[in-house]
């Protein structure tokens, strides 16, 4: 995301990284808010994942993102965000340097019965230095935990933002993406008055 875009078009290009363990909703997440037919890249689960990739107890989920999805949303004053969502496996989190380069912010999207799918995520921004929100999965309008419960859960200090969303709502998403964009503009004038 060169600044060549912003010269030809005219366009702010901002890129946000979506990120959080197997079957937490990356993948909704992109597509509820994407203006465009999100990229998708996704691969049916089968009984050869058994003992190599986490699988659903119940068998409900039956595909996997194996690369990344891509979604893309314009906002107002010529910004886009350019939304790229990492594979969940931990066997494909090698890929998660190339797509979080350049970005300006993450979302590390959590479901609060799952919890530790989401520490390897946390675990990748907080060591890049990359400004992260986290965002709870609220499926169905269900708030499952208070924000200081999530915070002491996943050991993470006052300074990340908690957000609730259902990831399938695009009001939600679009919250969720409002406080990343907030955040890295906070701490990059915290940065700056401190220097």
């Amino acid at each position: 995301m060169g600044s060549g875009l912003s010269e030809r078009t005219g366009l702010t290009p901002v890129k946000i990284v979506v990120a959080g363990g197997f079957g937490v909703g990356k993948t909704t997440f992109v597509g509820a808010i994407s203006e465009i037919e999100p990229l998708r890249s996704e691969a049916i689960i089968t009984d050869a994942s058994a003992g190599i990739d986490e699988l659903y107890p119940d068998g409900t989920k039956t595909e996997t993102t194996v690369a990344m999805d891509f979604g893309r949303i314009s906002l107002k004053h010529r910004l886009v965000l350019y939304l790229f969502g990492t594979p969940g496996q931990d066997r494909f989190h090698f890929m998660w340097d190339e797509l979080a380069r350049g970005a300006i912010g993450a979302v590390v999207l959590v479901d609060t019965r799952r919890i530790e799918a989401c520490f390897a995520a946390i675990d990748f921004f907080e060591k890049r230095g990359t400004p992260f929100v986290v965002a709870v999965n609220t499926f169905h309008g269900r708030r499952i935990h208070e924000p200081e419960l999530v915070r002491e859960a996943l050991r993470i200090g006052p300074d990340i933002p908690i957000v609730y969303c259902d990831a399938r709502v695009r009001v939600d998403v679009q919250r969720a993406l409002q406080a990343v964009v907030e955040h890295t503009l906070e701490r990059v004038m915290s940065e700056s008055a401190a220097s």
